[in-house]
């Protein structure tokens, strides 16, 4: 038995400036992609467990991943296409797929599908199952062109490995039993907000989520996801979505209606209502001064690395400091110029230097950088090893990184954007995140299992960034209109 397996995942930002070359994917080809997977808590790591275990001869021409950002290059998808239309061509008896379900390229506003229908029309018979990412805009085509996809159940996403188990064992029972699954798919005309998303806490997610699960135990059903989509795209299908694998067409399409409906009923509950920048730093001051331990954290979901922000916008920390605080832990700030003017002036050297602020936002007013002074505390080359729960063990760079130290705060300045996924990002270069009286990290949810222990409060600050909650920021012109909550009296039935 042969089995092709491999992962690509992008989440893509239509409104970021971020350019998003094979460069960004960091890609890993053949062997060195087979010994990155093995193990990993991904769904390629457990694709590659299923096909070992199963004493398959197994391919994985490809694993890359690219933080979000801006529409793929087209020289990008198609070498990563390649790749496995590559492996595939030979033949084989099974191909397993870790995608995000939000990826478009400069001349695809569905990567994905595009990639699942050049899949399927080379190899139409083939058991063919996909894992995705909860953020997926899931499109009609994706679905049309495999047959069983499931997305994460988690969100921050901790359950990467245990999706790839669903979707692996679905085309198990493909290969072992000559099940032919048959698939749902029902998008609502609704938008939610990534906010509104976290499966951690009460709240509309998790119940759908919930629901999900429940729809899994009955007869009948495979696969059942609630995708809350990714709205930061302008393509037709953004937004929340339902699929479901199922023995059955009956029961696909009834567990699928079923779950769209409860979505639409709750539609307001994935409606985040964003505090001004003031008030939130008004909510931080409190904070301070009440009980507890710890920093207080604000979390800048504005302009946040993992919905492909630039990571350079300086509204939260200026406001910070304009509001008196001090103990401030601020970054990781992407700014390359200010890296390089760091390590020219060496540790311990005093600088004062302009930072942030240097990416043109389309759309958005320019803004002068924010002028700072201090110590050049510590320069590292932004290498960590991740310890908390989401990408256990993956070692990660921020490029070279460096610490100003104002006095005021300390800033940690990289070259690249990078989330905060772990404490190791600052503990990696000195700094004590738990010991500081404020912490702003460009983050908006990944950073929180690891942070929010530590923390006494948190506070969502915005910035107006492209990751903005602020929907009304952005020119949408391919969305499918009218849509929920951007147009008002949205009428829909599941059906």
């Amino acid at each position: 038995m042969r089995i092709v397996t491999a992962r690509v995942n992008h989440e893509t930002n239509t409104f970021s400036p971020l350019a998003t070359p094979l460069a960004a994917f960091n890609p890993l080809w053949g062997a060195e992609a087979l010994a990155a997977g093995r193990g990993s808590t991904t769904a390629l790591g457990t694709f590659i467990r299923f096909a070992e275990g199963r004493g398959a001869s197994l391919v994985v021409p490809v694993s890359a991943h690219a933080n979000p950002s801006g529409p793929v290059a087209d020289a990008a998808f198609e070498a990563l296409s390649a790749a496995i239309l590559d492996a595939i061509r030979p033949g084989c008896d099974a191909i397993l797929l870790d995608l995000h379900g939000a990826m478009v390229t400069e001349s695809h506003d569905d990567g994905e599908g595009e990639l699942l229908a050049r899949i399927r029309a080379l190899a139409p018979g083939v058991p063919l199952g996909v894992a995705l990412d909860l953020h997926g805009n899931i499109t009609a085509r994706m679905v049309a062109n495999c047959d069983a996809l499931a997305g994460f159940k988690t969100y921050p996403h901790v359950d990467m490995a245990e999706t790839g188990s669903l979707v692996a064992g679905i085309v198990g029972r493909m290969l072992d039993e000559g099940l032919v699954p048959c698939r749902a798919f029902v998008h609502p005309p609704m938008l939610a907000h990534t906010l509104c998303m976290d499966t951690r806490v009460p709240g509309p997610m998790r119940e759908a989520v919930a629901a999900a699960r429940a729809a899994e135990g009955r007869s009948g059903v495979l696969a059942a996801t609630i995708f809350g989509g990714f709205s930061l795209a302008d393509l037709s299908e953004a937004g929340v979505s339902v699929t479901v694998t199922a023995e059955t067409q009956e029961a696909a399409d009834r567990a699928a209606q079923d779950l769209a409906a409860r979505l639409w009923a709750a539609r307001w509950d994935f409606v985040y209502d964003e505090a001004p920048l003031a008030a939130s730093i008004a909510a931080a001051r409190a904070a301070l001064a009440g009980p507890g331990a710890g920093p207080v954290l604000l979390l800048d979901h504005g302009d946040n690395c993992m919905s492909g922000g630039t990571c350079d916008v300086m509204d939260v920390l200026a406001a910070a400091l304009d509001a008196g605080m001090d103990g401030i832990l601020a970054g990781p700030i992407c700014d390359p110029q200010a890296v390089a003017a760091l390590y020219a002036a060496g540790a311990s050297a005093r600088v004062a230097l302009d930072l942030g602020n240097r990416v043109p936002l389309p759309g958005f007013p320019a803004q002068d950088p924010l002028r700072v002074s201090g110590t050049v505390a510590a320069l590292s080359d932004g290498q960590y090893v991740i310890t908390g729960p989401t990408y256990t063990g993956q070692r990660c760079s921020m490029g070279r990184a460096a610490v100003l130290d104002t006095g005021a705060a300390r800033i940690l300045v990289s070259e690249q954007p990078h989330e905060p996924w772990d404490l190791s990002v600052f503990t990696s270069l000195g700094l004590d995140p738990a010991a500081v009286r404020v912490l702003i990290l460009k983050s908006r949810m990944y950073c929180r299992p690891v942070f929010e222990p530590i923390a006494r409060a948190v506070v969502e600050c915005a910035s107006r960034g492209v990751t903005s909650s602020d929907y009304g920021l952005f020119p949408f012109e391919k969305l499918a209109r009218p849509v929920f909550p951007l147009d008002a009296g949205v009428a829909w039935t599941p059906g």
